[in-house]
């Protein structure tokens, strides 16, 4: 490439070298844009990175990976095969939800044995299964081509294919509602509707279109990536690199130059960077409030932002154990008897609940590179209130914990605390604080109603010129499929903005990497 073409190269600086910072960055880089990615930690990431102690290893966040086709068409667009370079074991069961209330499912996406789990508990909500997919299945194909383009205002909402819609979607109904046209027995609905803590809220409260959540689970799969979740960004940022893509560890960005609404240089650790196209990776609310003047915002005002509603946050014990539990599957989620109760202490009333529904990953039973030989790790996550002066965490944390060990008994799992041979705690004092994550919301906000498509902060930032966001913070919100998706919206956007989309000129400029990627064959466990 002549130097001519490399001074006037487009240049994008992102913000946060998370799923979606990652994943915008190779898409940028594929047509031809310099692109310098800032990350305040030491590590790629985020949420979807790699919490490492004593030899032992745990996803610091997500760690149900689902849907991969989103992943793969970028990376296919991108030059690359995802299935070869990233090693990934589908699971089946998917899951075994334990409820409080009694019974236990393990799910399968076989549908014969998801029936006969089903009619052990409500041997009439069996027959609903097929009804329940088949309805799901038209409802995400009638919904994938919105949740896959941008919303810039409310006209976008009159686009007639949308309105059609309007009746799969039941705007009357929560996620709960929905499920009862097809299940009576409340753990049947649970079992399809616990997925709404995904986006952190209840599934009482959630549009009845997230059904499609655990539809997903089943007709795709649930996969764990060897090396946990935190090994796709890894992988991510090793190709981009790959493109060309700087990636600038431990360089926090402190804030912007602009020129009217126009960001056009970015300021961080490192020093003052030129940027054409700015992209916000990083916690929309905490990012917003500290890296632009208020000043220069309107509809995301700091007094606007406050008003808006987050997310459940957190609490989180990463335990290195000694031994194994071979017998606890890889993913467990316990529901407690009284989940409505449950939700409503961490969406209301703002309470700690003595009886907390959790999670569970075992994920040494799929994969053993995560811990030393002879050892395992556990992943205990708690759903709690986002940040809240009713909750010290300072003089809870102790308690919580104990709390915590104690509810592992419920799923058989009695001699937890003398194995414990490495400990790591979060709480949401800590996702705020540590992580710079708004509130501790570790969903970022609420997937309401009046939270979704439009009301979301929009992938073409609207208070700002060149500014583009990517994340669970905008549209279409939390999860690592619909991240990978806003990554896809935002780096189009900001293509088009540059005169570098598919048919311009600058669309024409060729991706010189040749080499190719190696990885092991998808398996199943």
């Amino acid at each position: 490439m002549s130097a001519l073409m490399t001074r006037n190269k487009k240049k994008a600086a992102i913000v946060g070298a998370g799923p979606g910072g990652l994943a915008t960055a190779m898409l940028l880089a594929q047509r031809g844009v310099k692109v310098d990615v800032f990350e305040r930690a030491d590590v790629v990431g985020g949420r979807t990175s790699i919490h490492s102690g004593a030899g032992f290893k745990f996803d610091l966040g997500p760690t149900f990976f689902m849907y991969p086709r989103v992943l793969r068409e970028i990376f296919d667009t991108c030059g690359f095969d995802l299935d070869k370079e990233l090693d990934m074991v589908r699971l089946d069961p998917q899951y075994r939800i334990i409820f409080g209330a009694g019974g236990q499912i393990d799910a399968t996406s076989n549908l014969e044995k998801m029936k006969e789990e089903v009619a052990r508990i409500s041997p009439t909500d069996a027959d609903a299964l097929e009804h329940f997919f088949n309805d799901n299945r038209e409802k995400l194909k009638a919904f994938e081509p919105i949740l896959q383009r941008p919303f810039h205002g409310w006209k976008d909402l009159m686009d007639p294919g949308l309105l059609k819609l309007l009746p799969l979607l039941r705007p009357q109904l929560s996620l709960d509602g929905d499920l009862g046209r097809f299940f009576k027995d409340e753990r049947i609905r649970l079992a399809f509707s616990f997925q709404s803590k995904y986006l952190g809220m209840s599934p009482f409260r959630c549009p009845s279109l997230f059904s499609i959540l655990s539809f997903l689970e089943y007709e795709y799969g649930v996969y764990h990536p060897i090396g946990g979740c935190g090994q796709v960004t890894k992988v991510m940022a090793k190709l981009a690199e790959k493109m060309g893509v700087n990636i600038h560890l431990n360089d926090e960005v402190k804030g912007f130059d602009f020129d009217g609404k126009r960001v056009t240089k970015v300021r961080s650790a490192s020093g003052m960077h030129a940027t054409d196209a700015t992209v916000l990776n990083a916690d929309f609310a905490r990012s917003m409030t500290r890296l632009v003047p208020d000043s220069l915002r309107n509809r995301w005002s700091d007094k606007q932002i406050d008003k808006k509603q987050f997310s459940c946050s957190t609490f989180m014990l990463y335990l290195g154990i000694k031994g194994k539990y071979d017998d606890l599957k890889h993913h467990t989620i316990y529901i407690s008897k009284d989940y409505s109760d449950n939700l409503d202490q961490i969406e209301n009333k703002m309470t700690l609940s003595d009886d907390p529904s959790f999670y569970v990953q075992n994920a040494c039973v799929t994969d053993p590179s995560l811990s030393p030989e002879g050892m395992s790790t556990l992943y205990i996550l708690l759903p709690v209130p986002h940040q809240t002066e009713k909750i010290n965490w300072d003089e809870e944390q102790a308690r919580y914990r104990e709390i915590a060990l104690d509810q592992l008994k419920k799923i058989g799992l009695d001699d937890v605390r003398e194995r414990i041979e490495y400990e790591y705690m979060v709480t949401p004092k800590n996702w705020d604080e540590d992580y710079q994550i708004h509130l501790g919301a570790t969903f970022n906000l609420a997937h309401t109603f009046k939270q979704m498509l439009h009301l979301r902060p929009r992938n073409r930032f609207e208070d700002l010129d060149g500014v583009y966001l990517t994340g669970g913070g905008t549209h279409p919100g939390s999860g690592l499929p619909v991240i990978f998706e806003s990554a896809r919206m935002s780096s189009k956007l900001a293509l088009d903005d540059l005169g570098l989309s598919e048919h311009s000129a600058g669309s024409r400029i060729k991706n010189l990497l040749k080499s190719g990627p190696v990885r092991a064959s998808a398996r199943t466990a």
